[in-house]
């Protein structure tokens, strides 16, 4: 017989849990118990596990978000009609929305079953049974109603995506968002030097100049006791970029880095830029089996520009993945045309949701796609072509 199990913590979590997803760490218990540990104010962790006769086949990770408009738009509206959308998107969906999947990092992350085990039917009817007992717990035990649900990131053209007709007749939408930046690294590359030959003139030449600019910047990888040292500053520079984005559901908290450190070790990277002794930027990365996927960042911003900083954290990371034979770089998504000119290619994905109001959902696609504006921007064939 198969059911489900709603989980309100890693701790509640059978003993084979790990067993089941060594394939991704964003399944994995450390990186959960790190998040709970370190979690923005306004998200709630919940899990949901797939049983056949007490035995785990599938996990759903699930995000309880509490939006509200000081949190989701960061910056002033310039005209009075952005002021009204925004209004707008506040109004349908402020308060408690569930997330299945995870905001804080891009990527197809949020479940996974035993495709030898419980077929996708199965496995997604009883998600959704999940989903609706823990709607209903959440309003029993937090008085707080959820106003929409979200399934997010998936592939187009992965398996999940082919299963788009259930969650089509379960009344969600199905939005394309923001692609997934991805840079396959070929077997043939070692060296830095051997990306930097594969590149035309143009690009090469970009590159050169790009680490001219750093200009006496030097970068180091900071351990856990720096990286707790440092937690209050690297908050600082990472809310330089945060703050910056037009739109966000989250700020992460000032431990939010050390958490991850302590929990991963050594799959989680962090790397400062220093000049003369004073940190004025850093990014971090999750090593997720043979992908390495990039994670937050933050830059002073009076040296980002003069020095480049992003576009060398580009270069850096693309090193590290290089030297480490990494087959894949996820960049995730945003700031698409300077991941493209680096090498990164977009990779198309969906999330599904659905408002609980059936009203407010039959204009929710719009709205969505207000908050998700297709961004118009070229993509970069930095290269040399190949015979």
């Amino acid at each position: 017989m198969k059911t489900f199990r709603i989980f309100n913590s890693y701790k509640e979590f059978p003993a084979n849990w790990d067993a089941l997803v060594t394939h991704d760490i964003f399944l994995q218990t450390k990186y959960l118990e790190a998040l709970e540990n370190a979690a923005p104010d306004n998200i709630q962790w919940f899990y949901i596990g797939v049983m056949e006769n007490d035995a785990l086949v599938g996990v759903v990770v699930i995000q309880r978000a509490q939006l509200y408009l000081r949190d989701m738009f960061r910056k002033a509206a310039k005209s009075r009609l952005k002021e009204f959308f925004r209004d707008l998107v506040s109004r349908i969906l402020k308060g408690n929305v569930l997330v299945v999947g995870n905001l804080t990092h891009t990527g197809q992350h949020a479940l996974y079953y035993d495709h030898n085990k419980i077929t996708p039917s199965e496995f997604f009817d009883l998600l959704f049974q999940g989903v609706e007992a823990l709607t209903e717990n959440i309003l029993e035990t937090y008085g707080k109603r959820i106003r929409a649900v979200v399934l997010k990131d998936f592939f187009i053209g992965g398996h999940i995506f082919r299963n788009r007709t259930f969650f089509t007749s379960k009344t969600l939408h199905e939005v394309r968002v923001q692609p997934n930046m991805m840079m396959p690294l070929p077997e043939n590359w070692h060296t830095m030097n051997d990306y930097i030959g594969s590149l035309k003139k143009k690009y090469r030449d970009r590159y050169k100049r790009a680490r001219r600019k750093l200009n006496g910047i030097v970068t180091k990888e900071l351990d856990l006791n720096t990286t707790q040292g440092c937690s209050k500053w690297m908050h600082e520079l990472y809310l330089n970029v945060s703050d910056n984005a037009r739109f966000n559901t989250f700020i992460l908290p000032q431990n939010h880095f050390y958490e991850l450190k302590l929990k991963l070790k050594d799959k989680f990277k962090v790397y400062g830029y220093y000049l003369n002794d004073v940190l004025v930027g850093f990014y971090t990365l999750i090593l997720n089996g043979k992908d390495l996927e990039t994670y937050f960042l933050g830059y002073d911003s009076k040296h980002q520009y003069s020095n480049q900083l992003y576009l060398n954290m580009l270069y850096d990371m693309l090193q590290f993945g290089i030297e480490n034979r990494f087959d894949t770089i996820v960049y995730a998504r945003t700031a698409m045309a300077i991941k493209s000119s680096v090498g990164a290619k977009p990779e198309p994905m969906v999330m599904y949701l659905k408002h609980t109001n059936s009203f407010l959902n039959a204009i929710l696609y719009p709205v969505f796609k207000l908050m998700n504006p297709a961004q118009s921007w070229e993509e970069r064939h930095p290269f040399k072509e190949t015979n």
